[in-house]
């Protein structure tokens, strides 16, 4: 464990700095329920006495020092692209963080997946490398809101870089995963929920950059069907007067919306689809695949994209189909194939359940953008540490580690400026080490 943690840290400034991330880091790996700097720090020391002399140092290493998490995400991302099997899937998601005040970095009233309403919270936008056998995250960035990029004091009392615009998610997404291949992670498949894949531009940028995806789509999307040859609008006859012709048109048929295709093609059209076997049993669904091209504002002069995948889930007790998804993998892709990558998305909800439920992701509780980020990218360290143990030697009977297992929930909204109580001499003397970590140290 030390040397694994030692290689996301040398040459990040003095020996003391490193040595307290490596504390840190050790710290969100061991037992307990709150993983913020105060309770983390009362894990690590022998005595009261000394919770607070550590406590500053951990303060000062994750919240005031200026060491690059970027770095630290390229070393990650380089250690689990060639360590962890299977690698196959770039997954891109949000989660969110619900938060008590208006002062920390980006908290506003906005919608979170995580929480499945409009609340207080902040919201960041993440991006995981996923296999069957094992996922990670590899980059974290904060999402803000209009209401603080308009507002530059605001976002300079908490350390928002002076340059830093408003940056919609599916930008972020882009952002994170430019990083990423520019650091030598491979290109592949591209995979997210509906809030990137109903993004036209996201879906075009990802293609610019050679990357295949399968991203879910919302019903109401339209497309061409397979067959249908959409014609550029005619140029304006000489002598015609009023507007130009901007619609493509196909002559005989119209574009259709997913979700209407998705009925057309009719049930008996879909095929049970297995995609995987674990602890729940065999997991199976009715699925169908056909060819389209997208038709996004086809009346505004828009061209068709090119042929992709369209592939539409209905379960058998529901009435109709209840997602859909757009791919761009190869015209020989078989269906099971692509089935397969949908539901590897799962991956990115699992992680975020880990890295809040075991290693404190939502547990920090400062204020800063640089200390946000610095806290997310270090629980990642924590997290890419357990998912390589469990992919790679899996130690048997423990909570920590076992795949299986319910994880505790994320934190409530966390109240600013309050005294959070150091953990009794029990715990500490029991050092809160958990059985993973045990099986890996001792």
């Amino acid at each position: 464990m030390d040397s694994y943690i030692e290689s996301f840290f040398t040459g990040l400034g003095r020996e003391e700095r490193r040595r307290a991330l490596g504390w840190y880091v050790t710290g969100l790996l061991l037992d307990g329920e709150r993983k913020s700097i105060e309770p983390i720090a009362a894990r690590l020391v022998e005595s009261a006495d000394e919770i607070e002399a550590m406590r500053q140092r951990l303060q000062q290493a994750v919240s005031v020092a200026t060491w690059s998490e970027t770095e630290v995400y390229r070393r990650l991302a380089l250690r689990l692209e060639s360590e962890l099997p299977g690698v196959e899937a770039l997954v891109f998601d949000d989660t969110g963080f619900p938060k008590k005040g208006t002062h920390s970095v980006g908290v506003a009233r906005q919608y979170s997946g995580t929480l499945g309403r409009v609340d207080n919270c902040q919201v960041a936008t993440s991006l995981h490398l996923a296999g069957q056998a094992g996922s990670g995250c590899i980059g974290m960035r904060l999402y803000l809101p209009e209401e603080w990029t308009k507002d530059r004091e605001r976002c300079a009392a908490v350390g928002v870089p002076e340059n830093l615009e408003f940056i919609p998610k599916w930008k972020i997404a882009l952002d994170l995963v430019d990083a990423a291949i520019s650091w030598g992670v491979h290109k592949h498949v591209v995979l997210g929920d509906a809030a990137y894949g109903d993004v036209t531009e996201f879906r075009k940028e990802l293609t610019k950059r050679d990357l295949k995806y399968l991203l879910a789509v919302q019903g109401t999307l339209v497309v061409w069907e397979s067959g249908t040859g959409p014609k550029p609008p005619p140029p304006r006859k000489p002598g015609r007067s009023g507007r130009m012709p901007t619609k493509y048109t196909d002559g005989k048929q119209a574009p259709v919306s997913i979700e209407a295709l998705a009925k057309k093609i009719g049930r008996r059209a879909y095929a049970k689809v297995k995609w995987r076997e674990g602890a729940r049993g065999v997991q199976s669904s009715y699925f169908a695949a056909v060819r389209v091209r997208t038709a996004h504002r086809h009346t505004h002069g828009e061209p068709p994209s090119e042929e992709q995948w369209l592939l539409c889930e209905w379960p058998k007790n529901e009435p109709q189909p209840t997602k859909s998804y757009l791919s761009t993998l190869s015209d020989r892709t078989p269906i099971k194939k692509l089935v397969r990558f949908a539901k590897l998305r799962w991956r990115i909800e699992r992680d975020y359940q880990e890295m809040k439920g075991e290693v404190g992701l939502d547990h920090f509780e400062g204020r800063t953008w640089r200390g946000f980020h610095h806290h997310a990218a270090l629980c990642a360290v924590a997290h890419g540490f357990l998912a390589l143990r469990r992919a790679l030697s899996p130690p048997e009977d423990c909570t920590v580690d076992a795949p299986n297992s319910p994880t505790r929930p994320a934190a409530g909204a966390a109240e600013e400026d309050r005294d959070v109580p150091a953990l009794s001499p029990a715990i500490r003397a029991a050092g809160g080490r958990c059985g993973g970590l045990a099986y890996v140290i001792g």
